[in-house]
């Protein structure tokens, strides 16, 4: 039994091969061949699949031609349904494909660099993490990653491409993270493989792999394929849908949401472009020093290019002001679409890498909202210490 004054938090992850993060992997494929040949292209694509079906649509306006149907094909091989056997075949599916312009009344607002929709978006940042993420999410996508190479490098030869993973993080009063207290991983396997040596693989290959040893002690629960059989996997199990995912690619459930997806949409969508810049903005107040934790919340209206309003919450971790945290946010970094566009340069063909094992703390890869270049400047000005692992990001 765990001591009452210990607080226990979950996060989840997928890999590639679950059938939601298949249409969102599928979707933003659409979306960087749009933006390799026409980086002004408008795309808002979904993608929805089940059993031999897979069907692509959405909005999309742009004078380049893109293959749907040969991305489709190509982005599910490269996930690893190359078998029927595997319940998802990428050669033998059906592709359907059911694409419109965008609305012109939008683009009349986006069109002067308004945003393209209203809503709230959420940044989040701690330095539970050198990635400056919650721990738990972050173990659950080092688990998650660690799982696809085992897959894929044939360390796991039984292994297949459906898979979740699961981490309770305790942490103290104080809200430190303490350890490990469980960990759950889902994979998907050939039927002719033992439980007890998907169990003893995982332990070996994956756990021990994937996170650091400090974290795990003798009393951390560990799980695998807790039914006992998880040979029925991928869209042939459940149906894909693309932004049903959004806590595994935002904060695993520690930060709040504001509901909209990212996948399969362009930059002028704030949903995806605002909570890069929150992102980028919330790390840079971690990483200088000025709090331990910070959300940051920005409001759009359709077609107006200023946020109708910035919340920043630090949650009583602030080293200064909250006042002097939001005027260095507002002199530093501009909210509008159009300005997190270009600071970011995210009208690049950047987004099919991120739609699997999230889209923030990747480490693994150069994403510009990432970077904490502010980090120093904001500190010397706030009169902080910087987080040195974190402010040469």
């Amino acid at each position: 039994m765990h001591r009452a004054h210990h607080r226990l938090f979950t996060s989840e992850s997928v890999t590639e091969g679950h059938p939601d993060k298949v249409a969102d992997q599928i979707s933003d494929a659409v979306l960087d061949a749009v933006l390799t040949k026409d980086p002004l292209g408008r795309v808002a694509c979904e993608t929805a699949l089940t059993t031999g079906t897979v069907v692509v649509f959405g909005e999309i306006t742009t004078e380049a031609y893109v293959d749907i149907p040969g991305i489709v094909r190509t982005t599910i091989k490269d996930i690893g349904y190359v078998r029927a056997k595997y319940g998802f075949d990428w050669e033998t599916c059906g592709v359907l494909v059911g694409i419109d312009e965008q609305s012109p009344d939008i683009a009349l607002g986006v069109n002067v660099g308004g945003a393209g929709d209203q809503g709230m978006m959420f940044g989040y940042a701690c330095d539970e993490t050198p990635e400056l993420m919650p721990a738990p999410i972050q173990l659950a996508h080092q688990l998650a990653r660690r799982l696809s190479e085992c897959r894929r490098s044939g360390v796991l030869r039984w292994a297949r491409p459906d898979g979740k993973t699961q981490v309770t993080v305790e942490y103290d009063d104080d809200g430190t993270p303490r350890r490990v207290d469980t960990v759950l991983v889902s994979i998907q396997h050939a039927e002719d493989v033992s439980q007890e040596q998907i169990f003893d693989d995982v332990q070996r290959q994956v756990v021990e792999e994937a996170i650091p040893a400090e974290w795990l002690d003798v009393d951390t629960r560990r799980y695998v394929n807790p039914t006992g059989r998880f040979v029925r996997g991928g869209p042939i199990a459940d149906a894909g849908l693309t932004g049903r995912k959004i806590i595994v690619d935002t904060y695993g459930g520690c930060a709040r949401h504001g509901g909209g997806c990212f996948s399969g949409k362009d930059p002028t969508k704030v949903d995806r472009s605002a909570a890069y810049g929150a992102r980028w903005a919330a790390k840079n107040v971690v990483a200088g020093g000025l709090a331990s934790r910070c959300e940051i919340q920005v409001a759009y209206a359709i077609g107006v290019a200023k946020p109708v309003s910035v919340l920043v919450e630090c949650f009583g971790t602030e080293r200064v002001p909250i006042s002097r945290i939001e005027e260095l946010i507002d002199e530093y970094i501009d909210l509008s679409p159009f300005g997190i566009i270009s600071a970011l340069e995210l009208r690049r063909p950047i987004y099919h890498q991120v739609a699997t094992f999230g889209h923030f703390g990747r480490s693994d890869l150069d994403l510009p909202w990432e970077q904490t270049s502010l980090a120093a400047e904001w500190a010397r000005q706030a009169g902080t210490e910087p987080l040195l692992s974190a402010a040469a990001g």
